[in-house]
């Protein structure tokens, strides 16, 4: 069945379905195969699969959040399609990847992760392409951010780094993802807090979460932000130091870090990630890849993944994801223009 547009930009009708408010290159290949029987999904998937193997494009470096949730995707679906491939394409916040992404046209077969960070780097970064042009299927995750200093850094609190923001704002400088992207927006939001001006800060952006690692052990950045399942390895093995967290309660995962709230900065922000298909995908497969994803969402290694990375279990599909994302893009666009990096 060929799909019908709507005066929004994605096609209607009913499907599979449940935000939390949001308190808002180079082509890298890393591909791995996983293999194994392909009835467990159905009917559907064998149709949507039947010329060929899942792809997924993890639209970043290998490491970061798109990278983790893609892998956790493939060895979740294991048992419900068989073999798939994912692979990276890094590099503007997801930008590079998704105008890329854009090519495949009407192949079911093709999937890439997606987020909130993409949102903002369209924003930033002025891209030719948005989710617009993709086929929204579910949001899978949300994921909380971690503010970070160097093991050795003199900063010991929330409120030892709002003095030295409120001393010298541009003097602190902030490194995390892409342009535009939620780090961004926690370093903006963060600076607003403060009593600072947003569009002060020094932010310095990377591709992915080990570019700004390195850039926080160099002592070229006084505090880094990360997401949570990327920075708390590095928490745990003493690299790091973690000042505070962006929920609205400490996270189980960290438990003896307070909230930027508790420390003084009325700061909440909650990242999401999520998956689309191409623009011309048919009603047909568009349902039943949902199905097949919302399945995946239920199996034991979904769940375990969730667990292991402390991520929440945030499965929203159809119609409902697709006015989610419209309402986050108004969101984040507002945000930027009010942070001064909105092109």
């Amino acid at each position: 069945m060929e799909r019908r547009s709507s005066s929004n930009g994605w096609r209607r009708r009913p499907a599979p379905g449940a935000w939390m408010p949001w308190a808002v290159a180079v082509l890298a290949t890393a591909a791995v195969l996983v293999t194994a029987p392909p009835d467990a999904a159905g009917a559907g998937a064998r149709s949507v699969f039947a010329d060929g193997q899942p792809r997924i494009m993890a639209p970043a470096a290998p490491g970061g959040g798109w990278d983790q949730t893609s892998r956790e995707m493939q060895a979740a679906l294991r048992d419900l399609v068989g073999r798939s491939e994912v692979y990276n394409v890094a590099g503007a916040g997801g930008t590079i990847g998704l105008s890329q992404f854009v090519r495949f046209g009407d192949d079911p077969t093709q999937l890439m992760t997606t987020g909130l960070i993409m949102l903002g780097a369209v924003e930033a970064n002025g891209s030719e392409f948005s989710l617009e042009d993709a086929t929204p299927l579910l949001r899978l995750t949300t994921d909380y951010q971690v503010v970070v200093v160097p093991a050795d850094s003199p900063l010991r609190s929330t409120a030892d780094l709002e003095a030295e923001m409120r001393a010298d704002l541009p003097a602190v400088s902030i490194a995390g993802g892409s342009a535009g992207g939620v780090e961004q927006i926690m370093a903006g939001l963060m600076a607003k807090a403060a009593g600072g001006d947003p569009a002060q800060i020094s932010y310095v952006a990377h591709s992915g979460g080990g570019e700004a690692l390195t850039t926080l052990l160099s002592g070229r950045a006084t505090i880094g932000i990360f997401g949570l399942s990327e920075i708390v390895p590095q928490i745990e093995a003493g690299t790091v130091r973690a000042l505070a967290v962006s929920s609205p309660q400490r996270l189980p995962a960290i438990p003896d870090v307070p909230t930027l709230r508790a420390g003084g900065l009325d700061v909440e922000l909650e990242n999401w990630r999520g998956v689309v298909a191409p623009r011309a995908i048919t009603d047909d497969e568009e349902r039943a890849l949902e199905e097949i994803l919302v399945k995946m969402t239920r199996t034991p290694a979904w769940q375990d993944a969730l667990a292991r990375r402390g991520w929440g279990d945030a499965t929203l599909a159809g119609p409902e994801f697709e006015e989610f994302v419209r309402t986050e893009q108004a969101r984040v666009s507002q945000v930027l223009t009010e942070l001064g990096v909105s092109s």
